[in-house]
């Protein structure tokens, strides 16, 4: 349970707020690079921790990032020419290059200096293997790039991003992959010989529906172990996951040759995406791989039509409106929830019928709640510190300290999960995955 104070804390990311700054200090993935896909190409409007944005390829391939409105007299840059290495507002010429210079102001006399003394808010941004990323902090420097081991891989290993917009604050979509005990209730399947639904994912079974929590703290954040019982000669099944700050996750791994991370990134304070990036260890995406990463949510509609709203952007056919495509044939049969295994979609239902921004004061937590309890306490402190004397985690400044891995592991009861799994979670260690299959 959290006070009003402290979920307001919590939750809100607008420019000024108190998360909205220590968010602020951290590179940001917002888009597909495939959503500007050619220089000098189509603006793309973008909303981003509460602010109104546009987004732009310029002539040399180059990404601009501005604030939607000209400083000129506020008119939208979204309508302005992309050409000549700048995006020039459609009202009166003025003209802004991705650094915020403003290089041309044709209404204006030629002697005039004026444009030298303009500039428009703008944002750096780097294109790393199919996503980019901003940085909209106060730095004049950004810090440095952040080197998951996704972003590091050939960008040949790398499956297009997956993207899919939540219709609630961004909180509870990270708290969903901070809560293990719900993946063999939602997801799970009726029996443990029962059917996977025609078409989709055989979906999993679970034995010990009550998973023992052990949550360590790190300097980027914290990874914690899902134990369960596996069988009756004193196995255990460690389901680890990685939370990295301010919202990355790597769920427990449960392919080989394969990693991951997942950004729950704001929008505002009532919308976020989730950002899914996948990498191969082992070789190159095939095409098929990618036309099959790229039509994840066909088989449920796709996606709605986008407007001119960026919070249209990426909302699946099978949404709230719609009660996500909920089956109840297949509730009673195949999956416990009867909401078709889709992306992300069965775990959205949950988060986004909360509400917007779920009272907090309502809920009663439990122990398998213990990495979501820690989550909100280290972010709420990142925040105070961050008011009180400007400190930023580690991680801000030392990119290497997301060099990390999820892991899973069979281990007799009484193994050291950490000591077992620790060169595993390590991206520079050379070896292997740790993995134990979800879907059997």
């Amino acid at each position: 349970m959290l006070t009003p104070a402290d979920n307001e804390l919590l939750t809100r990311v607008g420019p000024g707020t108190p998360m909205g700054q220590i968010l602020r200090q951290f590179w940001t993935p917002f888009l597909p690079s495939s959503d500007l896909p050619e220089a000098d190409g189509i603006p793309k409007r973008v909303r981003l921790l509460a602010e109104d944005l546009v987004a732009f390829r310029d002539t040399n391939g180059n990404i601009g990032l501005f604030e939607e409105n000209c400083p000129h007299r506020g008119a939208s840059l979204f309508f302005g020419r992309n050409e000549n290495c700048g995006l020039a507002c459609n009202y009166h010429g003025w003209k802004f290059d991705i650094t915020g210079a403003c290089v041309d102001m044709p209404n204006e006399p030629a002697e005039s200096n004026f444009k030298d003394k303009v500039r428009i808010t703008a944002y750096p941004v780097r294109d790393v293997n199919g996503v980019l990323w901003a940085y909209m902090g106060p730095r004049e420097t950004p810090p440095p790039f952040p080197e998951f081991e996704i972003n590091t891989l050939p960008p040949e290993n790398v499956f297009p991003p997956h993207m899919m917009l939540e219709e609630c604050n961004w909180v509870q979509g990270l708290e969903g992959d901070l809560d293990s005990s719900h993946v063999f209730f939602l997801h799970g399947r009726i029996a443990p010989d029962g059917p996977a639904a025609e078409g989709l994912l055989r979906l999993p079974f679970g034995r010990d529906l009550a998973p023992t929590l052990d949550v360590v703290p790190t300097p980027y954040g914290a990874v914690y172990s899902a134990k369960r019982i596996n069988n009756d000669e004193g196995q255990r099944w460690h389901r680890i996951t990685q939370f990295i700050f301010p919202y990355f996750t790597m769920v427990a791994a449960g392919l080989p040759n394969m990693v991951a991370a997942r950004a729950w990134v704001p929008i505002d304070d009532d919308y976020h995406m989730l950002i899914s990036m996948r990498g191969k260890l082992d070789g190159p995406v095939t095409d098929e791989e990618r036309a099959r990463a790229l039509s994840a949510f066909d088989k449920g509609g796709g996606y709605v039509p986008e407007t001119a709203d960026p919070r249209t952007r990426y909302l699946t056919a099978a949404n709230s409106q719609n009660n996500y495509a909920i089956d109840y044939e297949v509730q009673k049969n195949i999956n416990k929830s009867g909401i078709p295994p889709l992306g992300n979609l069965q775990d959205r239902a949950m988060t986004e019928t909360m509400g917007k921004i779920y009272d907090r004061r309502k809920e009663h937590l439990g122990t398998s709640d213990r990495m979501i309890i820690f989550a909100r306490q280290q972010l709420m402190k990142l925040s105070r510190d961050y008011q009180e004397d400007g400190t930023v985690p580690a991680l801000v400044d030392d990119a290497k300290l997301v060099r990390v891995r999820s892991a899973s592991a069979l281990l007799q009861e009484g193994e050291d999960w950490q000591a077992v799994t620790a060169q595993a979670r390590d991206s520079d260690a050379g070896v292997p995955i740790a993995w134990v299959p979800l879907f059997d």
